[in-house]
């Protein structure tokens, strides 16, 4: 290993797609309980986007690096990996690099079958919907989750475990390929919300015991008119706007539940906690093929750029990675 490597920064400190650089830096060292990974792929966020544009600092402690999760192999060990095991892992910052280190504990095996690739388009979002869906939006077999945003990175990890769970699914998505996407995807209801009301879709169908939002906005008044009794809408992100206006009797007569969190500041114990809860959970849906990564495009980690500028366009399907040299 060399002492250094190249990694991306944020010229200027913040910026549009265009700032994100390559530059040379000091290789990290693992503390104690922390793992080294030589970095093979790297998947891209939205929170990535908010770090570059100067609204989401990473937690203490963390680089000020971009990157939430990778994939590759250990070359320092700690816990449970040894030396080559080949892993993919949830980060705090760093992970558009040549390597990162992480919590051993935030670390899970690649799943049998698995690419570096696909593998990279995990953590982020397994862990996401695993907490906001399973976790603070309690979703039981049999009941129906209605998803936002169908084909991001989030939403089609969202209908694949929701079904892997025997749950029913209405995907919303804006424009019809994307809809068909969605129940592609196994999505029971696919709805292009650009012609059609998605509250009103999803009242025919019975509505929705659980709602995951990354919308906002005018969104809200919608996902409560969706809403079942005892319903629960959960956010976790604000694309379409940060406030809303809350009826209060009518959250009332719903007995409904309004929640969200984010995943990156949560304590490392806490992290740990769920990374064993998604494997004992998601793994083996992985691995029978219930629930699989869809990627919609590579960049090699110098073109970090034209990723961001990809994700910010808004017509992928699914994630977007960045690629390391394989020698």
């Amino acid at each position: 290993m060399t002492e250094t490597m190249t990694a991306i920064a944020v010229e200027g400190g913040k910026g549009p797609a265009e700032a994100l650089k390559p530059v040379s830096l000091p290789r990290p060292e693992p503390k104690d309980g922390q793992i080294l990974i030589r970095v093979r792929a790297a998947g891209i966020n939205r929170p990535d986007i908010l770090q570059r544009l100067g609204f989401y600092p990473p937690p203490a402690g963390s680089p000020e690096t971009l990157g939430l999760e990778v994939a590759g192999e250990v070359v320092v060990g700690a816990g449970r990996w040894k030396v080559g095991d080949k892993v993919c892992a949830l980060l705090g910052g760093g992970g558009y690099a040549e390597y990162a280190v992480c919590d051993a504990r935030h670390a899970l095996p690649i799943p049998k079958g698995l690419d570096f690739v696909q593998a990279a388009a995990l953590p982020e979002t397994v862990f996401t919907v695993f907490a906001n869906v399973f976790e603070h939006g309690r979703l039981q077999p049999g009941e129906t989750l209605m998803v936002h945003g169908a084909t991001s990175g989030i939403g089609t990890t969202a209908i694949q475990m929701a079904k892997a769970y025997g749950a029913r699914v209405i995907a919303t998505a804006r424009g019809a390929d994307k809809a068909e996407t969605a129940r592609r995807l196994g999505a029971d209801i696919a709805v292009d919300a650009k012609a059609e009301d998605f509250a009103e879709v999803a009242k025919k169908a019975g509505g929705a015991d659980v709602v995951l939002d990354m919308v906002g906005g005018d969104y809200f008044a919608k996902d409560l008119d969706a809403l079942k009794v005892d319903g629960r809408i959960v956010f976790i992100a604000s694309l379409g706007g940060g406030d809303v206006t809350l009826p209060i009797g009518r959250l009332m007569q719903k007995r409904g539940v309004v929640t969200g969190s984010t995943l990156r500041p949560r304590n490392p114990d806490e992290k740990a906690r769920l990374a064993a809860a998604v494997e004992a959970l998601v793994w083996p849906w992985i691995a029978t093929g219930k629930v699989a990564p869809q990627v919609d495009a590579t960049f090699p980690l110098a073109q970090a750029d034209k990723a961001h500028a990809h994700l910010e366009n808004g017509a992928h399907v699914g994630k977007i990675v960045l690629t390391m040299d394989q020698s």
